[in-house]
């Protein structure tokens, strides 16, 4: 409990600049994670990645880890749907969906292979909308 009043600190963006790990290419709009070690990744078939969210713009980072950073912004976006036995529909609507690579989304973890993408908002004709970001 506190005492006093006192001033919160708080983010005035709701997008954070994230260190890209080397020799990568993250587009923009595509779906970013993060590796174990903390560096933006584009979505791909992990068990260790964390979703982060949509990148801002596209990053070629051809030399080190961290050499050039990406603005990610966590939110809910629209991304593919994945097929047959993976395709997500309205009943799934509140469930945790799984990445495939940084522009689909699965309905299964594939064998537990796949990173959780975010919680399922809503499906329609053209894809999946998920609510991404770190949890």
């Amino acid at each position: 409990m506190l005492p006093a009043g006192y001033k919160l600190l708080s983010s005035a963006s709701d997008t954070f600049r994230r260190p890209v790990k080397g020799a990568t290419t993250i587009y923009a709009g595509g779906l970013v994670c993060l590796t174990a070690t903390g560096f933006a990744v584009p979505g791909s078939v992990s068990t260790t990645l964390k979703a982060d969210g949509r990148a801002q713009s596209t990053v070629v980072n051809p030399g080190a880890d961290g050499a050039l950073f990406v603005d990610v912004r966590p939110g809910v976006y629209r991304y593919a749907n994945s097929a047959s036995g993976d395709l997500i529909t309205a009943a799934d609507v509140g469930n945790d969906c799984y990445v495939v690579d940084d522009a689909t989304v699965a309905k299964t973890s594939g064998g537990s292979t796949r990173s959780i993408a975010g919680k399922i908002v809503d499906v329609d004709a053209q894809g999946v909308w998920v609510r991404i970001g770190i949890r």
